[in-house]
């Protein structure tokens, strides 16, 4: 019974928090440089495209670009017009929006994480394995270009029409 009650009464002292609290939104790339800073990342994570950003509460980050565009860090990357990831020290986890071209194939980029800013590098979770590169990459934000878009779609074809272009 007891439980109940600690349970009762660390929500009745949390739940106003959220209230007075609320998510923060930004709207300023220079903003989200000193966030990430402030976080233990690299302020050139994301793009000089960056229209605004929130903060959540529960910590999620949300990154709003003008358009999907292209940069390039040690391989090219693909940002979509909404990047979203959990923002703890250190780390950006569970991220949703970014993909890292590899050879031919684009695959999403998980979680970037700077365990030791002292050793220079950060660590790229792809999927099938993680990446390594030197954090001086990232000192800067990218140039994002949206010209070079046209790669990522596909081109239609007679195939893609359908039956009605064989008319």
């Amino acid at each position: 019974m007891s439980l109940t009650y600690k349970s009762f009464r660390f929500l009745s002292l949390f739940l106003p928090l959220l209230f007075v609290f609320p998510q923060s939104t930004f709207s300023s790339s220079n903003s989200i440089q000193n966030l990430l800073q402030s976080q233990g990342l690299p302020g050139g994570l994301f793009p000089h495209d960056v229209k605004s950003f929130t903060l959540y509460p529960d910590g999620l980050l949300e990154v709003i670009l003008d358009r999907p565009c292209l940069a390039k860090f040690d391989t090219r990357v693909y940002f979509d017009s909404v990047v979203r990831a959990n923002l703890t020290y250190g780390k950006l986890m569970g991220m949703e929006g970014l993909s890292q071209k590899e050879l031919f194939l684009w695959l999403p980029v998980k979680d970037i994480i700077v365990d030791d800013p002292s050793s220079g590098v950060i660590v790229f979770d792809i999927g099938v394995a993680y990446k390594q590169l030197s954090l001086s990459l990232f000192e800067d934000p990218p140039v994002c270009n949206p010209s070079d878009l046209e790669v990522l779609q596909p081109k239609i074809g007679r195939k893609e029409i359908g039956f009605e272009a064989l008319r």
